[in-house]
């Protein structure tokens, strides 16, 4: 995903507008930010609790 380069990120914009038209492209985006707003939280309270544990063993 790193070797995209600016070309390819012009591409894909591009296409996303064609496929889903300019009115239709800040709720996608809203949604995506929301969905790895969400799995980063999700993440952080596992490994929180992962933690936790760990300390909970050792006493």
């Amino acid at each position: 995903m790193a070797n995209i380069g600016i070309g390819g990120a012009i591409l894909i914009i591009v296409l996303a507008l064609i496929v889903f038209g300019p009115k239709k492209l800040p709720e996608l985006g809203r949604a995506v930010g929301s969905t790895l707003r969400e799995f980063k939280q999700s993440t952080k309270e596992i490994m929180d609790d992962d933690h936790d544990n760990k300390k909970e063993k050792e006493k």
